[in-house]
C-alpha cells in the first residue's frame, strides 16, 4: 500500500495548504495535488474541497479522516517497531502539550532525548487543555501532558501534583495576607482563562460553591499574568506556570488548597510504538529526578 497519498492529505489537513503541506513533507506542491488526485480517484469521491478561505475537508473527507490516522499511526508504530530491532535510530513522536510544561520541562526532556536518540524526529503541537484531549482522540499527537481526571478515555501516568496560586497586582488590598481565601473571588475583579482551557481554577471555585467575578477572558496563559500585572484583576494560576518568572506580582497559597494533576497520556496506550515509550520514560525520569 501507498501510504504517501494519506501522508499528503494528512498533511493538508494540518497545516491548511497545499504549500505548507508540501514543505512539511520535503517534496513539490505538484507531488502533493498529484497525491490528492490520485487517491480521490482510487476513493470514488472528493475529500478536499477549495475555497477562498483556503482548503477544507468535504464531508466524505472528515468521515475518512479517522481511518486516515488510524493508519498513520499504524505504519509509524510499523517503523518505530524496526527501529526498535535496529537500536531506535529512526521514528517520530508527536507530542501535544500546554504552555508551563512547553516552557519548563520539555527543553530539558527534548534535549536530553535527541542526545540519546538523534534519529527520531520529534513534532511539538502547543495549545490548552482541550486541544491536547482532543489530538489524542483524533490521533493527531502520541502522546500528550494532560490533567488528571481527562474526559477521555487513555491510558495516563500522572506525572506531579502542582499546587494553585492566586495572583494579584502589587498593592492590591490583599497585600499583607498569607493566604487568599477563595471566596474574595466573588468581589475581586476576574480574570480568566477561556472555560475549555480554565480546567485547573473553574475546579478549584466550583469545590469551594465560589462564582467568580469575570471580568476578562483570554486563551493565553501569559497575557492573563500580563493583565494581572497590569492591576486589571485577579487570577488563580497553576505554580508551575510562574516558575522562574520576576513579574510584578503578588502570589499566594489558597484556602481551602487546590492543586492540579499532571499527567502523561499515551493515545496508543501499551500498544504505542517504542519511540513513543522511550520518550515517555524521559519525561517520567525527569520529573522524578527534578
Amino acid at each position: 500500500m501507498a501510504f504517501t497519498k494519506y501522508e499528503a492529505l494528512a498533511a493538508i489537513v494540518e497545516e491548511g495548504s497545499l504549500t505548507k503541506a508540501a514543505q512539511s513533507l520535503g517534496c513539490t506542491q505538484s507531488a502533493v495535488s498529484h497525491s490528492i488526485s490520485a487517491l480521490e480517484g482510487e476513493l470514488g469521491f472528493p475529500v478536499l474541497t477549495r475555497s477562498r478561505g483556503g482548503i477544507s475537508l468535504t464531508d466524505e473527507g472528515e468521515r475518512l479522516m479517522p481511518a486516515v490516522r488510524a493508519l498513520l499511526n499504524s505504519e509509524e508504530h510499523l517503523r518505530q517497531t524496526a527501529s526498535s530491532i535496529r537500536g531506535l535510530d529512526s521514528g517520530t513522536v508527536r507530542i501535544g502539550t500546554f504552555t508551563s510544561v512547553a516552557v519548563h520541562w520539555l527543553p530539558i526532556v527534548l534535549k536530553a532525548f535527541q542526545q540519546d536518540f538523534p534519529g527520531v524526529s520529534v513534532k511539538l503541537l502547543n495549545g490548552d487543555y482541550h486541544d491536547v484531549e482532543q489530538w489524542l482522540a483524533d490521533g493527531s499527537i502520541d502522546i500528550g501532558f494532560v490533567t488528571v481526571p481527562m474526559s477521555i478515555e487513555c491510558k495516563c501516568i500522572p506525572l506531579m501534583e502542582d499546587r494553585l496560586l492566586a495572583i494579584l497586582p502589587m498593592g492590591s488590598r490583599f497585600e499583607n495576607y498569607a493566604k487568599f481565601p477563595l471566596t474574595e473571588c466573588e468581589r475581586e475583579p476576574f480574570i480568566s482563562l477561556l472555560e475549555s482551557s480554565d480546567h485547573d481554577a473553574r475546579r478549584a471555585l466550583e469545590a469551594a460553591g465560589v462564582k467568580p467575578n469575570v471580568r476578562f477572558y483570554t486563551k493565553d496563559d501569559y497575557a492573563l499574568i500580563a493583565m494581572v500585572e497590569q492591576g486589571l484583576g485577579m487570577s488563580i494560576v497553576p505554580e508551575l506556570l510562574l516558575k522562574g518568572r520576576s513579574d510584578k506580582l503578588r502570589t499566594l497559597p489558597l484556602i481551602p488548597e487546590a492543586k492540579r494533576i499532571i499527567g502523561l497520556a499515551i493515545a496508543a496506550g501499551d500498544k504505542a510504538g517504542p519511540a513513543v515509550r522511550k520518550f515517555a520514560d524521559y519525561v517520567v525520569r525527569y520529573v522524578v529526578e527534578a
